[in-house]
């Protein structure tokens, strides 16, 4: 395997603090101080922030320097509002079109999600990720309906998703996990209405973590 570069490590190190929640939201992100943190030069952690910026994880603010990319609660309701009236109904519709070979795909990505995002010491959620991205893109691209994929895809942005895998805790992640086998169920039963009704819960299962998450702190009523 070629060796890791400094700039590639880097950029995994900063990306760890931020999904992990060593850097909260809004956090500025001084590329001195980050140096010093993971001994390295200035050079590959201006590098990883711009990568990250690429990805959706840090806003570059002229003459501010860089920042952890925050949502408000309100933009968050919003995605999550969006998703909710279009990716259940993708699913319904994607039922009465999966094969067979589509039923052996989506069970093994859900046996595979289970397999390295069930809390314990195997736990990979950075691995999760692309494992959940291709489950819900095969619902999507199934449905058959581009107009509907495009506005989904618009709203869905991927650092949030991922994001949402390290705020998650333990019962709301196995309840995640659970639903994506019980979606596959529903289409092997060929049930549109159960299926439809689980990409519900599922979603909006997401949007209560990432609500929660982004309340500001304070005393509880």
């Amino acid at each position: 395997m070629p060796a890791v570069t400094s700039s590639e490590r880097t950029l995994g190190q900063v990306r760890e603090l931020i999904l992990g929640g060593s850097f909260a939201a809004g956090t500025r992100l001084g590329e001195t101080e980050l140096a010093e943190r993971l001994g390295v030069s200035r050079t590959p952690v201006r590098e990883a922030l711009s990568r990250l910026a690429a990805e959706g994880l840090v806003e570059i603010v002229p003459n501010r320097g860089a920042r952890v990319s925050s949502w408000t609660v309100a933009e968050l309701e919003g995605v999550f509002d969006l998703r909710a009236a279009l990716e259940p109904r993708l699913t319904a519709l994607a039922v009465p079109r999966a094969g067979t070979e589509d039923v052996r795909a989506l069970d093994a990505l859900a046996t595979a999600m289970r397999r390295v995002g069930e809390p314990g010491p195997g736990q990979d959620l950075d691995a999760l990720f692309p494992l959940n991205r291709e489950f819900h893109g095969h619902l999507v691209g199934l449905a058959g309906q581009p107009a509907m994929a495009g506005a989904l895809a618009g709203a869905v942005h991927a650092p949030l998703v991922l994001r949402n895998f390290h705020t998650y805790d333990e019962a709301s992640l196995r309840r995640s996990l659970a639903h994506h086998v019980e979606i596959v169920a529903a289409i092997r039963a060929g049930d549109p209405a159960w299926a439809q009704a689980v990409m519900t819960a599922h979603i909006h299962n997401a949007r209560a973590v990432m609500v929660r998450a982004a309340q500001p702190e304070g005393p509880q009523p």
